[in-house]
C-alpha cells in the first residue's frame, strides 16, 4: 500500500493471513499478532464487558462461542479469567481456518477445557445456543452484508449478549503501525495486515449503518471507542 487509504469509507484490500499459507507461517504470523495484542491491551474492553455477567456466571456455566477465534488468546485469558473467580464456563472456539484451530489447540494447556472448532461461522449451529458470543478482530474481514448476516446470526445464537471487539478506522493508527510493526520487525503479514486492518476497520455510523440493516435499533447495542484505535460494538440482552 503506497498511497494512504480515504479513511472516510472502508478500504478494499486484501489481507496476506486470508490468503492460503503454510501452517507454519500462520503460526508465526498469530504468535507476533497476539504479542502486538497484548502490548496494547488490545482484549482490556473484552473483559470491562464481560465483568457485567459475572451475577450471571455464578448461576450456571456460562457457555462463551469465541467467533474468529484465531491462535486462541482470548479464550485462553477467559479461561484464566474464570479459574481466578471460580466460575464455571464452557469455552468455545470457531475459525474457519482449520490451520488456525489446530494451532490454538497446540498453543492451549492439556489441562484447558477449550472446545477448537474449524467451520463457516454464517454456517455453523451451536449444539447448544450461546450465552455470550464474543468476536476480535474478525469483522473486518467481512465485507459489509456478510456482518450484518454476522449480527442477525448472533441475534439468532445468543441468549444474554455479545461484543464485537475490531479497530477504528484513522490515519493516525494506521500510520503509527506501519513504522512500529516494521521497527520491532514482526512478522511480514503483520507489517501489511496490520495498516490494511484499520483501512478496512469501521467508523461508529459504519455501525450503526450495518446495525440498523440487522433489525437492531440504537437502544439495542452501544459503540464504544478504547484507546488504543479500537472501536466495539456491545449487545447485552434484557
Amino acid at each position: 500500500m503506497n498511497k494512504p487509504p480515504d479513511f472516510r469509507h472502508r478500504a478494499h484490500l486484501v489481507e496476506r493471513m486470508d490468503q492460503p499459507c503454510t501452517r507454519e507461517e500462520l503460526r508465526a504470523c498469530l504468535r507476533d499478532l497476539g504479542r502486538l495484542n497484548r502490548w496494547f491491551l488490545a482484549h482490556r474492553p473484552l473483559f470491562h464487558w464481560l465483568n457485567t455477567f459475572l451475577t450471571q456466571a455464578t448461576l450456571r456455566p456460562l457457555r462463551i462461542l469465541d467467533v474468529g477465534c484465531g491462535g486462541g488468546d482470548a479464550l485462553r485469558q477467559i479461561e484464566r479469567w474464570a479459574m481466578k473467580r471460580n466460575l464455571s464456563v464452557e469455552l468455545t472456539g470457531v475459525d474457519v481456518n482449520p490451520d488456525a484451530v489446530a494451532i490454538a489447540a497446540e498453543a492451549s494447556a492439556p489441562s484447558s477445557r477449550i472446545r477448537w472448532v474449524a467451520a463457516d461461522i454464517l454456517a455453523y449451529s451451536p449444539g447448544k445456543p450461546a450465552h455470550l458470543i464474543i468476536s476480535s478482530l474478525f469483522t473486518h474481514h467481512l465485507v459489509d452484508r456478510d456482518i450484518v448476516r454476522f449480527l442477525e446470526w448472533m441475534e439468532r445464537n445468543t441468549a444474554l449478549g455479545w461484543f464485537i471487539n475490531d479497530l477504528s478506522r484513522a490515519a493516525i493508527p494506521y500510520h503509527f503501525l506501519r513504522v512500529f510493526a516494521s521497527v520491532m520487525r514482526l512478522h511480514p503479514f503483520v507489517q501489511s495486515d496490520g495498516p490494511a486492518s484499520i483501512a478496512r476497520s469501521f467508523r461508529p455510523h459504519d455501525w450503526r449503518r450495518m446495525c440498523h440493516a440487522a433489525g437492531l435499533a440504537e437502544r439495542d447495542y452501544s459503540i464504544r471507542s478504547f484507546r488504543p484505535a479500537r472501536l466495539c460494538v456491545a449487545r447485552i440482552k434484557a
